[in-house]
């Protein structure tokens, strides 16, 4: 996936507030939230700290972003976008297995702390629970349902699954992990996983109908 500027889904999400963006600007606050957060972590990162950080004043990100979570979620989702890939070998176990995979590598360095965080945040404020659907999640959801899409096509799955539930049962286990933290997420468990779903989804194979037998 190309990486995408998410400006416009957090506008659509939440209006727009003051004059337009310096694209300068606006480039400096992201890569200061960035730094700060891989220095200091998800909990310490500040409006006032990233001010001070981008050389910019406080107003001009609160004119910009509705709050300290739209803009760590900014942040995080333009630099993270390079980085979700959508592979086509030829096989869905193989595609879904290097997709999870990728996601893994990055949680268990820096991100999944932040995406730990951004959780939080979202439990407790539902407007930016719709704007982290919209903005992160919605795009993993579907790089998914792509590599998926190509299973049907080769016979991989049945036709009539329910792609949206199977994203769920594969994503599921994923943020149990990261939220409680009580296993890894590694590469063992990504084919656990994928074995598990391919299993279950499997597309049904009839019984070959009886040879005719002529006298």
């Amino acid at each position: 996936m190309s990486k995408t500027n998410l400006t416009e889904t957090l506008a659509d999400a939440k209006a727009m507030r003051g004059r337009p963006r310096s694209v300068e600007c606006h480039g400096a606050i992201l890569d200061a939230v960035l730094q700060l957060m891989q220095k200091d972590g998800y909990n310490a990162v500040t409006i006032e700290g990233v001010a001070r950080h981008a050389g910019v004043g406080k107003q001009t990100i609160y004119r910009w972003w509705g709050s300290r979570a739209e803009l760590i979620l900014d942040a995080f989702a333009n630099h993270a976008a390079d980085l979700v890939p959508t592979p086509d070998r030829g096989s869905l176990r193989e595609d879904l297995e290097v997709f999870i995979n990728a996601g893994f590598k990055r949680l268990s360095r820096d991100y999944g702390a932040i995406m730990r965080g951004l959780m939080a945040d979202a439990v407790l404020d539902p407007e930016f629970n719709e704007i982290l659907r919209e903005a992160f999640i919605s795009r993993r959801r579907a790089a998914t349902r792509e590599i998926l899409r190509r299973g049907v096509e080769r016979g991989e799955i049945a036709p009539d699954t329910d792609l949206e539930l199977m994203i769920d049962m594969l994503f599921g286990p994923v943020w149990f992990r990261l939220l409680v933290q009580h296993a890894r997420l590694d590469a063992g468990f990504a084919r656990q996983l994928v074995q598990a779903i391919l299993a279950a989804f499997a597309p049904k194979r009839g019984r070959k109908p009886a040879c005719d037998v002529r006298s």
